[in-house]
């Protein structure tokens, strides 16, 4: 159905909300973060509707106060799964039926109502258990999350009003169809917005969901579910289930109702599904959708001509916003030798004053990252920089996690371009830093595009159109989000959909058009008015 048949809401951007002193946002805010900090939650894993709670519980411990707890989790086992696919295919009888415009209806409410009473909420849960501060909370957890959900509607319209021409006495027609079983959602720790979007934008399509969220981001995903429940979302069309992932994995993979994976997360991970789906086909009734946007190790590449208060401001952003855990965060940098000195006096002096601790002083632009885990592999990467003659620390390298799991931001530099922190992705706030003899620039640029399996984002910059385009055009496959003369961060839906190859997944766009169209299964019909009554064409006369 052409979406001209209906008044369709507009997708704008949501507008940032500032949290500057004094502002009516920033006391409601954290006057929700002290209230939801101080209370002990209990939380259910979702599976047609109901709310089910095993005994079997996961403390959440926020990662900047690791030794505090603000509830747990429960965790499903075997038969819970089981019972998710038994519930998601009842729940598709009647979703996969209902009309777009009660579907698009259902997440444009939630989409307002994240705009407004749950905002707090999502940005507090975001906050407390994945040490977000006020700023990457909201553009995150409630601006990309309403973007999300508003922009896929419009999306999803202008997928149904591509029609096929018609010809005199036919009429053919384009059918949008869900995909034939269920879709398995897996979600990362670092985005709110994604933990929403993977599961909402099959649901949107007419399909059922699967959804299992990182066990860092279960806080929110909670607030997640409870929106989506009070936009009317009817029961078992997402259903949320959390426990071990392999189990969790096993059973889905193996069911013929399996019918794609929107994923994102790591790599090999994601190179471990596909394996498997690869053995499982003869298992299921159709090709499975697969779709997943993995690792990077994102770059900078300066040219001689670029402002050089420019490139330090991009990388100081680039690299540290959120601790350097966006899948775009900005970890390997080329820089010229003649700009190298007045760009490391900026990056200096911002570091200096960057301030570190929990995500309740809003005047803190760095917290802690996400877990144990991540803070013993970033702190051992720090002490073999510190043993290594190829590779020294210029800025930061000091760590702690006697209260939170706390990583100074860290400036690597080194003579090798191979060196492990320019090829291994860290997912932490450490970037390292290569420098370059003026004239060899062009030379450098094959080395960024050759450097490492991803291809995610990358930013370049320069004062030089030609360069620019020179530039442009030798990295073509070295990213799938390029950025010119700004930082490889921040993509905006609607303005930048978002994606990557190689070892960056699959490209398919988040926030797109592209997205949408992985999770229908299309039906051309033709139906012909007037049917000939005789075989014989004009060729067989005599």
């Amino acid at each position: 159905m052409a979406s001209g048949f209906y008044n369709v809401p507009k997708a704008v951007n949501e507008p940032v909300k500032s949290y500057a002193p004094g502002s009516p946002e920033r006391k409601l805010l954290l006057d929700t973060y002290k209230k939801m900090y101080n209370e002990k939650v209990d939380i259910p894993f979702y599976i047609g509707g109901k709310e089910f709670r095993t005994g079997n519980t996961v403390d959440i411990h926020p990662p900047h106060d690791h030794k505090h707890c603000v509830g747990q989790y429960h965790t499903a086992d075997k038969e819970h799964i089981e019972l998710a696919i038994e519930k998601a295919a009842e729940a598709r009888v009647k979703w996969a039926k209902t009309s777009w415009e009660h579907r698009a209806a259902i997440f444009l409410k939630a989409a307002d109502l994240l705009a407004g009473p749950f905002r707090y909420k999502m940005n507090a849960a975001t906050m407390i258990a994945q040490s977000k501060n006020v700023y990457q909370a909201e553009i995150d957890s409630a601006c990309e999350l309403i973007d999300f959900l508003r922009f896929n509607v419009e999306f999803m319209t202008e997928i149904y009003s591509n029609q096929p021409q018609s010809a005199p006495g036919i009429w053919n027609r384009m059918e949008y169809r869900p995909l034939e079983g269920f879709v398995y959602a897996i979600t990362p720790f670092n985005f709110t917005a994604i933990a929403g979007n993977l599961p909402a934008a099959p649901a949107l399509m007419g399909n059922v969901v699967i959804w299992k969220p990182a066990r860092s981001q279960v806080y929110s995903a909670q607030v997640i579910m409870e929106l989506f429940k009070a936009a009317g979302l009817p029961d078992g069309v997402i259903n949320m289930v959390t426990g071990n992932s392999g189990t969790i994995t096993d059973v889905l993979l193996n069911s013929s109702d399996f019918s794609g994976v929107h994923f994102t997360g790591s790599t090999p991970v994601f190179n471990s599904f596909w394996e498997t789906i690869g053995k499982n086909m003869d298992t299921y009734k159709t090709y499975p959708r697969i779709v997943g946007e993995t690792g990077g190790k994102d770059f900078i590449w300066a040219h001689p001509s670029s402002n050089a208060q420019e490139v330090a401001t991009a990388i100081s952003r680039g690299a540290f916003e959120y601790q350097g855990q966006k899948c775009s965060a900005a970890s390997r940098a080329y820089l010229p030798k003649s700009l190298w000195a007045d760009i490391k006096a900026s990056v200096e002096k911002d570091l200096a004053s960057f301030k570190m601790g929990t995500p309740e002083d809003p005047t803190n632009f760095i917290n802690s990252v996400i877990d144990d885990r991540a803070f013993k592999k970033l702190s051992s990467y720090i002490e073999q920089v510190k043993e290594d003659k190829d590779a020294e620390i210029i800025m930061g390298g000091g760590y702690d996690d006697s209260v939170g799991y706390f990583i100074e931001p860290t400036v690597v530099l080194t003579t090798n371009p191979q060196y492990k922190t320019m090829t291994t992705e860290l997912f932490g706030p450490i970037i390292t830093i290569y420098i370059y003899e003026d004239e060899q620039w062009e030379e450098v640029l094959d080395l960024v595009d050759q450097t490492g399996e991803f291809a995610l984002t990358g930013a370049i910059f320069s004062g030089d159109r030609y360069v620019i385009d020179i530039a442009t055009n030798k990295l073509e496959n070295a990213a799938g989000n390029f950025y010119i003369n700004d930082k490889p961060t921040g993509a905006v839906v609607g303005q930048q959909p978002f994606g990557g190859a190689r070892g960056s997944g699959t490209n398919d766009k988040a926030g797109s058009v592209w997205n949408l169209l992985r999770w229908v299964s299309n039906r051309t019909i033709k139906e012909t008015f007037v049917p000939p009554t005789d075989y014989r064409y004009p060729f067989l006369e005599e």
